[in-house]
């Protein structure tokens, strides 16, 4: 019989909050957050409830400005910017720094936020955390050549991103564009993070870093974040449909921009025989619920190999873990090490899981489906967000698995008999990310990498946003503006010689690095 599962101790939800209160008094009211403007903390905005995905408990939702007070936000924000654009270097430096270590100081605090918030297990809620810090400390120690003969924007940079990596990719890129020379307005995910957000500027914010921290609908503030002259950049990460509209306005606007926008991350199986390979990084590709950009949900397997795939495939598939990512036995035992938690909330569990039915009902065949017998719960608690483990064969051309991204812990498998159905079906979603292709021969791959429609292409091996020196951008609709990572990302956020052309895909011309 099953033990029965405790909270660890020290970890629920009041306790987090408490200690947000006394790390960030100024930022935190009673049972609400604060929006960040003008260089303090703001009591405004309409605080919606929220609940957390782990189990459906209330969490402090975001405080909701109306466009009005949007734009008087960025009107201050670029007050912010004419003083920050000339401060030194060497201070600018100094003032990152201190607040990489605030950072570090509440590494636990933040990483507990994550898990309540967006659901991620500890460890990668950690991970999330720690990406950032490094990231940006080698920035820190390495930017004053990536500015060399460059200046700031005009304008603050405008942030908005999807609620996944609210630390490594949402705080990182705000103190990189910070130490560039830029005031940064970020406007919080509406789907979670927002209390990690705030503690993050919070620290930020006492070292003088100039950020502005902002929560509404997408759609009543993108008229201050996105098209107001005062935004020097618009930088956003989510779906093509939103992206889309955001790439309409910063096109006609001439606004420098920074688009990253989903696709089918592919990995295809061709001429292959190293299994065992395979049968090692199926489970990674599983982290936090493959609700991650650079996630794999499709495999493209040469029909011939179909059974050797399976055979590597499914015993890897059924060793998953997935629970709530803070029950224990004893309150005193480390933290579950789990493949993922919930998703992000409990319509998007609904959606997957009538997308699945509606696949299965035309046609996809269910390779794997696991049940949550074996998941980690306390009991009696809120299970709506967790979505288990599932492998459809041939999602039907009707079904949205077939050429997007499902961002929840479902695989789609296609199979293929030649070389040109192979590149069509890795190329399904009009570009992406990242692609891997696993085949035993070099030259094979040397010849067909390069035609599939993805910034990063791994040969057998996963490929990932990275870090540091790594640049990251994608093909197709799944980037509009400059590519970043490295200095990259400095070169998007500052102005170089007259004439320049960043690298990156732009509506008059497309530029790889």
């Amino acid at each position: 019989m099953a033990p029965t599962l405790i909270l660890k101790t020290c970890t629920s939800w009041p306790d987090a909050w408490r200690r947000c209160l006394a790390v960030a008094p100024e930022a935190f009211r009673d049972d609400r957050v604060l929006n960040l403007w003008n260089g303090a903390w703001q009591e405004d905005g309409r605080a919606l409830p929220a609940v957390s995905p782990v189990d459906g408990s209330p969490i402090a939702g975001p405080p909701r400005l109306d466009g009005t007070t949007a734009h008087r936000a960025v009107c201050a924000a670029l007050d912010q910017h004419r003083a920050w654009r000339h401060l030194p270097l060497e201070e600018r430096r100094a003032r990152i720094a201190a607040t990489l270590d605030a950072l570090t100081e509440h590494r636990g605090l933040l990483a507990l936020l994550l898990v309540w918030e967006i659901g991620k297990p500890w460890r990668l809620a950690q991970a999330d955390v720690d990406r950032a810090i490094d990231g940006v400390r080698w920035y820190v120690d390495g930017v004053e050549p990536m500015l060399a003969g460059r200046s700031p924007l005009d304008g603050p940079v405008s942030n908005i991103a999807s609620w996944n990596y609210p630390m490594s990719v949402l705080v990182h890129a705000l103190l990189v564009q910070a130490l560039a020379g830029n005031a940064v307005i970020a406007k919080t995910p509406t789907d979670g993070g927002v209390a990690c957000l705030t503690l993050a500027c919070a620290l930020a914010a006492r070292e003088g870093v100039p950020v502005t921290l902002v929560s509404g609908s997408g759609g009543e503030l993108s008229q201050a974040l996105v098209r107001a002259p005062e935004i020097g950049c618009v930088s956003f990460v989510g779906g093509r449909d939103t992206g889309s509209a955001v790439a309409t306005a910063v096109a006609d606007l001439g606004k420098r921009h920074v688009l990253e926008q989903e696709g089918l991350n592919t990995w295809g199986i061709w001429n292959y025989s190293d299994w065992d390979t395979l049968t090692a990084v199926i489970p990674k590709l599983f982290d936090y619920g493959k609700q991650r950009c650079t996630a794999y949900p499709r495999f493209v397997v040469q029909r011939h190999l179909f059974d050797a795939f399976l055979a590597a495939y499914l015993p890897a598939v059924r060793t998953l873990s997935v629970g709530h990512p803070l029950a224990v036995e004893q309150p005193d035992d480390p933290y579950p090490q789990l493949d993922f938690g919930p998703v992000i909330n409990a319509a998007k569990a609904k959606e997957l899981k009538d997308q699945v039915a509606e696949a299965i009902d035309r046609g996809a065949v269910p390779l794997h489906r696991a049940t949550p017998d074996g998941a980690r719960f306390l009991p009696g608690q809120d299970t709506s967000a967790y979505v288990q483990p599932v492998t459809l064969l041939n999602p039907p051309p009707s079904s949205p698995l077939h050429h997007a991204e499902p961002f929840g812990p479902v695989d789609t498998i296609v199979l293929v008999d030649t070389e040109a159905e192979l590149l069509a079906a890795m190329n399904a979603s009009n570009g992406a990310l990242v692609a891997t292709l696993s085949t035993d021969d070099r030259a094979t791959y040397d010849r067909l990498a390069p035609q599939i429609r993805a910034f990063k292409v791994g040969h057998g091996t996963p490929r990932s946003r990275g870090d540091r020196d790594e640049l990251f951008g994608g093909l197709g609709a799944s980037w509009r503006g400059a590519f970043v990572g490295g200095d990259l990302l400095v070169r998007a956020v500052t102005r170089g010689p007259q004439g320049e052309r960043l690298p990156g895909n732009f509506p008059e011309y497309q530029l790889l690095p």
